[in-house]
């Protein structure tokens, strides 16, 4: 399936996608609706509700490398956040990342890795990483992945990157801008949930915080910088 899906995605990136960038992000106050309404269900005509989150070191809970720091990072922050917000809800968090992995390796094994967990909601960040490629390669990637997850009925929110500050990362002409904006084009094209932790650390930035106050190393965020995405997530379910 993933090949095929490839190859159809392939397909999709040839053509024009102008229309997609006009579109509207779609409605969060919506897309999880039917997630949150499962999340209110009380015992004992409740169940599980499984969120996956797939991708490189950031998700994975990498601080200073190779430190692990899991309670401290987003996918727990969110479990944490979602515990207080549905406090009868039996909900699961589980994490698929892979600290270094890029989008098309983390594709590969997105059926037999993440779909196979039969997710309720799947989040996906591998921008930081994908600047190893292309843009077209990434996007083939990430559309093979959204792909799965729709016609597995699951809902997708996709991430932009965090900051490398290896890098000038607010210049719009760096990749890591490029691809976040790529990110973004995406979850229009596809009606899906979108996160933009890119723009949250600019806005933060930009309102004269240090950037490096929301850092462990130049190209992880310490919890500080989690709490900035864990809470963009939960904006998500209403």
């Amino acid at each position: 399936m993933f090949w095929l899906l490839l190859a159809l995605c392939e397909a999709t990136v040839l053509c024009a996608q102008t229309p997609a960038a006009q579109r509207a992000i779609t409605d969060r106050t919506t897309y999880l609706a039917d997630v949150a309404a499962l999340c209110r269900v009380d015992w004992p005509k409740n169940r599980a509700v499984m969120i996956v989150c797939h991708g490189h070191s950031v998700p994975a809970g990498y601080f200073k490398t190779p430190e692990v720091r899991t309670l401290e990072a987003y996918p727990h922050l969110l479990r944490k956040g979602l515990a207080e917000k549905y406090p009868h809800a039996v909900i699961n968090v589980v994490v698929t990342a892979i600290g270094g992995e890029d989008s098309e390796n983390g594709a590969r094994r997105f059926e037999r890795d993440v779909l196979s967990l039969r997710p309720d909601v799947v989040t996906i960040d591998y921008g930081l990483n994908d600047r190893g490629m292309d843009l077209e390669r990434a996007a083939i990637a990430w559309r093979a992945m959204i792909a799965q997850a729709k016609a597995a009925g699951v809902k997708v929110i996709l991430l932009t990157p965090t900051p490398d500050l290896g890098k000038p990362w607010v210049d719009p002409a760096d990749t890591l801008a490029q691809h976040a904006e790529q990110i973004r084009a995406l979850a229009r094209e596809d009606g899906v949930g979108l996160v933009d932790s890119y723009a949250a650390f600019k806005q933060h930035a930009e309102a004269g915080g240090a950037t490096e106050a929301l850092m462990s190393q130049r190209n992880h965020p310490n919890a500080k910088g989690h709490a900035l995405v864990s809470e963009a997530l939960l904006a998500w379910f209403p």
